[in-house]
């Protein structure tokens, strides 16, 4: 090459470097811009959501007590202990560090469904091969395999949503989850686990051979994947139908209990992050004012959100549940066709659950602003006290005073 021709090379080849480094100086400074508004963010949703200390969700803001006495179900945790055991094991000390908190820290109550939220613990993300390994096998101790199967396929959602959001693997993505341990994992004193990242969060309380599994979160924007690394994958699509199903079972009468609204113009749900002491009336129609087929039904339906749990545990949920049926209110907001949007709930004393169809968020760019079957919100708590197995903890420490 020439001297004119290497100063011409050299040339054209400077703009294009310092291009290409004020790109990445850019992006590295727009991506810690937005890291330092998440933190804001999340600190004032902390702020205002912890504000009150636990009291739980209550029907007219007065604890029902009695409900959730510490009994042996006679199905073993043997196999949850020993895979949090191994997990922790697994752990370098630092993440061991920042991963385990004490059963009654505060930070069973901070979890969020947003993106956004600055978590603790341990991500998916950074895990190396065996961490997420034995990270799996304790959700595979601890959930069914339809529990564990939605939760994968919601992670995996996730990844689309990042996909469709010009492929934005920062914000959103299939490993951008994290666990926490609360206590030491044991057979006989309080422990626990959380899994909190978008569109999905559980909490699991261990005492002996008692589990609560609540507050639990799922969902998915998209809630069906129509493209890229996961096309076909869809979530809550029984809970969804189910839902549609129990209510055409109504007659009219019945409907005109159940139906609040008969239109769906925005998000409905009221018990998701930092609600931990909403107080609910009890709306729509009673279990004592269904026939048999249709407290089958209902049962069915809530069946779909308790058997995520392991099913021993599971079955001992639902026969708490079952007691409790004639006081079970089942709720309804927007239309009953077969392409309609809607919100659901289910209440009693012991369980909460809501379903709700909404609006765009994270896809704004895509759907119009209305509620969609496209983005799905559900939540499961156990009220009066005992999300987090919080009212078995109280009558633990009644017991067994800890210093």
């Amino acid at each position: 090459m020439s001297g004119r021709n290497k100063v011409q090379a050299g040339a054209s080849f400077a703009p294009a470097f310092l291009l290409t480094t004020f790109a990445v100086a850019l992006s590295f400074a727009q991506s810690a811009d937005r890291q330092q508004r998440f933190r804001e963010m999340s600190a004032s949703a902390e702020a205002g959501g912890l504000a009150e200390p636990y009291r739980g969700v209550t029907a007219n803001g007065e604890l029902v007590y009695g409900l959730f006495p510490i009994e042996s179900t006679g199905v073993s945790t043997e196999p949850v202990v020993a895979a949090a055991a191994a997990f922790l094991e697994a752990l370098t000390e630092q993440q061991h560090a920042r991963t385990v908190f004490p059963v009654d820290d505060p930070e069973w109550r901070k979890w969020m469904n947003q993106h956004f939220y600055q978590r603790q613990g341990v991500s998916f993300a950074e895990m190396d091969e065996n961490q997420r390994q034995v990270a799996f096998t304790l959700l595979e101790a601890s959930l069914s395999a339809k529990g564990l199967q939605l939760s994968r396929d919601i992670m995996r959602l996730n990844q689309t949503l990042g996909e469709l959001n010009a492929n934005n693997f920062e914000e959103y993505g299939e490993w951008l989850y994290w666990i926490t341990v609360m206590g030491d994992p044991s057979g006989d004193e309080p422990w626990g686990w959380q899994l909190d990242g978008h569109h999905l969060v559980v909490n699991y309380f261990v005492l002996g051979d008692q589990v609560v599994m609540s507050p639990v979160f799922v969902g998915s924007e998209p809630v069906v994947a129509e493209s890229g690394k996961y096309a076909g994958t869809a979530v809550l699509q029984a809970e969804q139908n189910e839902g549609l199903a129990m209510l055409r079972s109504l007659n009219d009468a019945q409907r005109h209990m159940t139906v609040l609204e008969l239109t769906k113009d925005g998000n409905n749900n009221v018990g998701e992050a930092f609600s931990d002491n909403i107080n609910l009336g009890y709306v729509g129609i009673p279990g004592a004012l269904l026939s048999s087929a249709q407290r089958t039904r209902l049962l069915g339906l809530i069946g779909l959100y308790v058997n995520n749990l392991r099913d021993g545990h599971a079955a001992v949920k639902m026969s708490e549940v079952e007691r409790h049926l004639d006081e079970t209110y089942f709720a309804w907001i927007g239309g009953n066709e077969d392409d309609s949007v809607y919100y659901y709930r289910i209440f009693s004393p012991v369980i909460l659950i809501e379903f709700d169809h909404q609006k765009p968020a994270n896809l704004r760019h895509i759907y119009p602003p209305q509620p969609m079957r496209q983005h799905i919100h559900a939540i499961v708590r156990t009220p009066n006290g005992n999300d987090y197995g919080k009212d078995l903890l109280r009558q633990h420490y009644a017991q067994h005073p800890h210093l």
